[in-house]
């Protein structure tokens, strides 16, 4: 009769898995709490201890490793294997059932102390697992729940190795997780794991001959971490200007819309309804939006259908949509919905890869400290009106590529763009593209600039453009010569002392 091992920390299913096991003519071992499960179910099984000759020892630190169990585990189906098990009274084990101790989950607990932690660190789990799936063309390893119902179907050799390969990622997972506890603190010194799941293969990627797949940080998750309600499949560049636009309207605290196109924001707006931020968010770039993806950290509801007309957009991503927003944006066949689970930012870090290796820096959640720091540097200073403009210029253009320039006016309660510059070699030539999108709209509007004006010009094209105050970083040699072509302007102008540069 074929025989099972099953030690888990993790029951579930494991009493009905086992029940179906012995009705099919399995021999059932278990270990400590599985064996007083199974046990207690009404099932026969035979302790480890009974198969070793040995109580379980140290605490229940040493229960599984023995010869007796891992040699039934590891021989081979060969004659001379089974000859060596025979000649010391052991059988083959043909399957191994085994979860590990929750490992993460303990130490990712606040104020937990080390000795929690060390003896959540499970020895005899993985070796078990290792072992099995080592022998993969003989012995089935099951690391999962949700892997009990196929495993009573299928016991082909096939199924084996993918079961194999699944246990192999499992340990190798959780030994990095032990490493990264104890390599906590060490900062930049301590090398990097990164484990990435497969969770969503596209058609392509940026173009149709290059291939293209996201990889998400949990086995099952969807694009960004949220849920797509409707559309076809996500493209590469849809994911890309998703990413840009969620991250670009995270930040804003009251009801807020951001427009992206090819990764650059084209449109910013808050309003204390949301319907009427998206409106102003599309006009100040109307040609750039047709095809975009949009970003509202608010549910969308009937009324923000509404207020997006028959402009076509590629991707709505919000923290939730009404139903009757539902129904309305059900018509739009083309159009993909992006639920969000949360619009709080979670990343501490971000990545980019570069020739060689990645980059890794501390994710830029705006200025590290409260606007206090902020010092008016020209003879006038800024009307409340004005302020108020800057203080959301100057969050709405850190998304912008850099050298990121722009423009933004308001209307009672509601902050918007009416022109956006940015990702050219020179500040200057970004300062003229706001502007030209700007239009008429750019006479009264304030500017806000990522990184400082190191030279006048930027400013005498703002003059001449009608703007009437500017926020940047300051910090230029330059810096008096800037200050005093805003004061002959009559510009009001604020250093905040802190540059967001996003290339």
């Amino acid at each position: 009769m074929p025989s099972a091992l099953l030690s888990v920390w993790d029951k579930t299913g494991i009493v009905e898995f086992a029940s179906e096991l012995v009705e099919r003519g399995w021999d059932l071992i278990a270990s400590g709490g599985t064996a007083k499960a199974l046990t207690e179910a009404g099932l026969a099984v035979q302790s480890v201890s009974n198969l070793t000759g040995l109580e379980d020892m140290l605490g229940g630190r040493v229960k599984t490793l023995h010869p007796a169990i891992h040699a039934s585990i590891l021989a081979r189906g060969t004659d001379e294997d089974m000859q060596v098990l025979g000649e010391k009274g052991w059988s083959p084990i043909d399957m191994v059932v085994v979860n590990l101790y929750p490992f993460e989950q303990v130490a990712s607990q606040p104020d937990v102390d080390l000795a929690t932690v060390i003896e959540n660190i499970d020895i005899g789990g993985v070796a078990l697992l290792r072992a099995a799936a080592k022998n993969y063309e003989r012995v089935t390893v099951l690391c999962e729940p949700e892997d009990y119902g196929p495993a009573l179907n299928v016991q082909d050799q096939a199924f084996r190795y993918h079961m194999a390969k699944k246990a192999f990622m499992k340990t190798a997972d959780y030994d990095r997780a032990i490493a990264d506890y104890f390599q906590k603190g060490d900062g930049l010194s301590a090398p990097l794991h990164l484990t990435f799941y497969p969770t969503l293969e596209m058609r392509y990627g940026e173009n149709p001959h290059q291939k293209a797949a996201f990889y998400s940080i949990h086995p099952t998750g969807g694009p960004l971490g949220g849920e797509l309600l409707q559309g076809k499949a996500l493209s590469y560049n849809n994911i890309l200007d998703l990413d840009a636009a969620w991250r670009a309207v995270l930040p804003f605290e009251d009801p807020s819309v951001v427009v992206v196109k090819h990764l650059s924001p084209c449109g910013i707006a808050s309003s204390p309804r949301i319907a009427d931020a998206v409106i102003h968010a599309i006009a100040s770039d109307p040609i750039s939006a047709f095809g975009s993806v949009i970003a509202c950290n608010r549910e969308v509801q009937e009324d923000f259908v509404e207020s997006l007309g028959d402009l076509f957009v590629e991707c709505l991503v919000a923290p939730g949509f009404s139903e009757g927003a539902q129904r309305l944006l059900e018509r739009r066949q083309n159009l993909r919905l992006l639920r969000m689970p949360s619009v709080k930012v979670y990343e501490e870090f971000e990545f980019r890869s570069v020739v060689g290796g990645l980059l890794r820096q501390s994710v830029d959640q705006g200025d590290p400290e409260l606007s206090t720091n902020w010092q008016v540097v020209s003879r006038r200073p800024p009307t409340e009106t004005e302020m108020r403009e800057l203080q959301f210029a100057w969050k709405a253009c850190q998304p912008v590529k850099s050298n990121a320039i722009l423009l933004a006016r308001s209307r009672d309660e509601d902050l918007f763009t009416v022109g956006i510059g940015g990702g050219q070699p020179n500040r200057v030539d970004c300062v003229r593209i706001a502007g030209d999108r700007a239009g008429e709209h750019a006479a009264g509007s304030v500017l806000a600039s990522d990184a400082f004006f190191p030279f006048p010009d930027g400013v005498e094209v703002s003059a001449e453009l009608g703007v009437t105050a500017i926020i940047q970083p300051g910090g230029s040699k330059g810096d008096p010569a800037v200050i005093e072509c805003a004061d002959a302007a009559g510009m009001a102008m604020i250093f905040t002392g802190v540059r967001h540069f996003r290339h």
